[in-house]
């Protein structure tokens, strides 16, 4: 679990250092929460239950009361320096959030589990990118192009950020420039306790030239700042379908909950439970409805485990439907197959959607996944005896064989690249003003990591932006879903015979294409 630190001298819209209470924001819609503080606390309770609060000596008040330990602080150094005290020597992640926030759970959930060593929620401008992936600033100021994103609140916070593609490349503030800056750092900020060292390294030294920046420097955004120069890669998500919003008065509170009450946190929640980078057959022949099924099971208690047996069974069940060899059977199979394939992508959605993981669990889920597949050969196979089409245990050994030589591929090479280091980011010291130095450090290492086939590489990545090429490099490397269909509709049109040489051609194929893309990666 994160260790949190609420800021409450971050200044929200339109608000100084100093001037923002949240507790005493009223939200008499929430009976038992009055307050946002009291909200915010009641929403981090199973998370830390003794978060850490930094907050100007006259909003001291304000804070009272609630669970945690309260820091007062005189000035944007004393900030700096609190949070520096707070995170050196952390052992846990940490979640940064001003304590003036209206955020929905599932944002909050989806901020903390997320794998990047460091993330901050932001907002990018909706403009063209170039070929970089830079956005296209029009000639109007920014400050004038803001309110076409459509939330009048970003007005007030200032747009200092510069996000390229999926990160952070440059951090502004009253001293520092950032070159055409097209993105407005929200305020969460989530970091992997690896990178609190330097956090702190960094508030200190922002601490110490705290004279040099403004009073709409936001606190959130000098960190993110620290880090980028610090050479920490700062993941950037947005908002999507999930609500966050800082408030600076009572009525803000009561619009910006109301505003709140129009989103549908359960569907977004229903709508993460479903992994975004599935095959084609999985995205438009099965999660379009099996997240329901997910949630019906969920709110009945089923549990991840439950369902996974439910989908042993149906598998179980297709093979001994294909081992009749009968034309019926074959279908009943083909039908059996896929029912099976659809729980087998229930159970990972309940786990997501009721947050129910175990080592047990991703254990069957694993495991199971060939055994499905290897019994149904098995059937397949028997099938072809017993109606006559002739011996076929020959090609369902090739096939076997096929998806353990691609399965090998897939599991050695993602175990190879976690052993990898990544790779160092330029750093640039905070007393430099200018961001000129970081973005000249940025294309060089950008120039220098060229090359035959990394360019060969780079080509094939763009091409991924045309759908029509992004779902066929999805459907080529043959993934459990295409499998599964496979399957379920040569069986069912065709005999055994026919379902093992798809299986091997384009299992084959897959397992071509995947190695040549390890190999090419791993050359570059």
């Amino acid at each position: 679990m994160p260790r949190v630190v609420l800021l409450g001298s971050s200044p929200g819209p339109d608000a100084a250092p100093g001037q923002v209470t949240p507790a005493a924001l009223t939200l008499p819609a929430l009976p038992g929460c009055p307050t946002v503080i009291g909200k915010l606390h009641g929403q981090l309770a199973s998370l830390d239950p003794e978060p850490v609060t930094i907050v100007r000596s006259g909003d001291a008040a304000a804070h009272r009361g609630f669970p945690g330990s309260l820091v007062e602080t005189s000035d944007l150094a004393g900030d700096l320096r609190a949070v520096a005290d707070a995170v050196e020597g952390a052992t846990e992640n940490l979640l940064f959030l001003p304590a003036n926030s209206l955020i929905h759970d599932e944002l909050i959930y989806q901020i903390t589990k997320s794998k990047r060593g460091a993330l901050a929620l932001i907002t990018k401008e909706p403009r063209e990118e170039d070929e970089n992936g830079d956005v296209i600033v029009p000639d109007v100021p920014i400050d004038e192009a803001l309110p076409e994103i459509g939330d009048r609140r970003l007005e007030g916070l200032p747009v200092r950020v510069r996000a390229r593609k999926s990160r952070v490349i440059s951090v502004g503030s009253a001293f520092h420039g950032v070159t055409r800056p097209n993105s407005v750092l929200l305020g969460p900020l989530h970091l992997h306790h690896k990178h609190a060292p330097l956090l702190a390294e960094a508030a200190r030294e922002l601490a110490d030239m705290a004279h040099l920046l403004g009073p709409d420097d936001d606190l959130v955004q000098l960190l993110v700042l620290g880090l980028v120069r610090k050479g920490v890669s700062v993941g950037i998500r947005g908002r999507r379908d999930l609500f966050f919003r800082r408030v600076s008065t009572p009525e803000e509170a009561a619009e910006a909950l109301a505003e709140m009450s129009t989103f549908n946190e359960d569907k977004a929640r229903l709508n993460n439970a479903v992994k975004g980078a599935d095959g084609f057959f999985t995205t438009y022949f099965v999660s379009t409805y099996s997240r329901f099924i997910a949630r019906w099971a969920a709110r009945r208690g089923l549990t991840p485990n439950q369902v996974t047996l439910i989908s042993i069974a149906l598998g179980v069940a297709a093979a001994l439907c294909f081992a009749t060899g009968e034309r019926a059977g074959m279908v009943a199979g083909g039908v059996l197959i896929y029912f099976a394939f659809v729980f087998d992508c229930v159970d990972g959605q309940v786990a997501r959607y009721a947050r129910k993981f175990g080592v047990l669990g991703a254990w069957l889920d694993a495991t199971f996944d060939r055994f499905k597949e290897y019994v149904v050969f098995a059937g397949l196979a028997v099938g072809a005896a017993v109606s006559g089409v002739g011996d076929v245990w020959t090609l369902a050994l090739i096939a076997l064989g096929v998806q353990s030589i691609k399965h090998l591929l897939d599991f050695s090479y993602g175990a190879a690249n976690r052993r990898k280091p990544p790779s160092p980011l330029p750093s640039v010291a905070l007393s430099v003003s200018a961001d000129t130095g970081l973005r000249q450090a940025l294309e060089e290492r950008k120039n220098a990591r060229t090359g035959g086939i990394r360019n060969l590489l780079k080509i094939w990545g763009r091409a991924g932006r045309y759908r029509t090429v992004h779902w066929a490099r999805k459907m080529i490397v043959f993934p459990i879903g295409e499998r599964f269909a496979a399957i379920a509709i040569v069986s069912a049109l065709f005999d055994a015979r026919i379902t093992f040489l798809t299986l091997i051609i384009w299992g084959g194929i897959g397992a071509a294409y995947s190695l040549t893309g390890r190999l090419m990666r791993s050359l570059a």
